[in-house]
């Protein structure tokens, strides 16, 4: 079993390929190569691939799934953002390991695993909670498969979690009217005193008029805005271990141009021109923290905050996105340019979260239909 060291490196770490041969249960000769990122990593797959494939070469495998999460986290990590692998790591800890850790990969039987399913619907989860847990269970084995170290994925005789009003339902969504964010907002505006209080002001205009993610929007800096358009390049994750992470927006379809209405470009001139007065001042300051981005929490208090002083319902900071998604979706926008604004990857996703919103489409349509004598 080699290692080989190969050309590249990425984070400062050398490129390796790990190589095994070995015969499958079906004895045929196979060959599988693994690259990673850094002599230490090489080193440790090594060891892993030679436990595993051990009871390969007898006809069977012993690996646990707790064997077979540390070698799919090891695999995934230089495959997604690290905001992806830590919510995989966080969802298998914290509802599979525990359940189904020392059960044998080879011996996840369907009435296993829907006893473990059982066991997940009793902790009162969400169905879209829930969802979310099979989904990362189900692309670890996924994973198995593609090892060869499962002939088929068992999920796929058991079923994800169901839920007897889900299809019934429209989509629950909260968001602010523009009428109620201009009281919102006009608070924010008045309690603003400091710089660093300007910088929360700033923040919900642009989550509101721009729909960007929290993590967008503190990573967004002065270089990022040309004129009437804001590039969106970068994100900013603070739930990781260590220091604020800069990644990668969070799909392909993320880094995306965004024309900025009148109202937010004259709140960013204004904003700007206070950060110029700062000596440090560099365009590369973030838009709405400066030197360091705003913190999570503070923006979470703040949010509640401006929406008791305006008399409101309090909403997720992830609602002003939906804020701004439903004002357009409201006044008929091409569901197209609403998702590409959002940044989604699959225009799926837009059109079920906000197609129930256009009652005037339907109005449109009959008025058309009523023409027809």
């Amino acid at each position: 079993m080699p290692i080989y060291k190969m050309e590249g490196k990425k984070n400062g770490q050398q490129k390796y390929r790990v190589r095994i041969n070995f015969v499958d249960q079906q004895g045929k000769n196979r060959q599988l190569e693994r690259v990673v990122y850094g002599s230490a990593e090489a080193k440790a797959l090594e060891a892993s691939m030679q436990r595993e494939y051990m009871a390969l070469r007898h006809g069977s495998t012993h690996m646990t799934v707790q064997a077979l999460f540390d070698e799919y986290i090891a695999a995934k990590k230089y495959e997604v953002r690290e905001t992806t692998l830590d919510k995989s790591k966080r969802i298998l800890s914290h509802h599979v390991l525990p359940q189904l850790g020392s059960t044998r990969v080879d011996r996840l039987t369907a009435p296993i695993l829907n006893q473990w399913k059982h066991t997940i619907s009793e902790l009162g989860l969400a169905i879209k909670t829930r969802k979310n847990i099979f989904g990362e269970l189900r692309a670890m084995l996924n994973y198995a498969v593609k090892m060869d170290y499962l002939p088929k994925n068992p999920l796929q005789n058991v079923g994800n979690f169901k839920d007897a009003y889900d299809a019934a339902s429209q989509p629950s969504l909260h968001y602010y009217t523009p009428d109620q964010f201009k009281q919102y907002i006009a608070c924010a505006r008045d309690t603003a005193k400091t710089l660093n209080d300007w910088g929360y002001y700033v923040f919900f205009n642009i989550a509101f008029y721009a729909g960007l993610r929290k993590g967008e929007i503190n990573a967004l800096k002065w270089s990022d805005l040309e004129g009437n358009l804001l590039h969106v390049r970068r994100s900013i994750a603070q739930k990781l271990k260590g220091p604020d992470r800069e990644t990668p927006p969070k799909n392909k379809s993320s880094y995306r141009t965004i024309q900025l209405p009148d109202p937010l470009l004259a709140i960013l001139k204004e904003h700007k021109a206070r950060h110029m007065r700062v000596d440090t001042y560099s365009e590369e300051f973030r838009i709405c923290g400066g030197i360091a981005c705003l913190r999570d929490t503070s923006l979470s208090n703040k949010n509640k905050q401006f929406a008791q002083m305006a008399g409101l319902p309090i909403i997720r900071i992830h609602d002003f996105r939906h804020s701004h998604a439903s004002l357009l979706a409201n006044e008929g926008i091409n569901i197209q340019e609403i998702a590409r604004r959002l940044g989604h990857s699959n225009i799926e996703i837009t059109w079920n979260t906000y197609a129930h919103l256009y009652p005037r489409e339907e109005e449109r349509a009959v008025q058309i239909l009523n023409k027809i004598v």
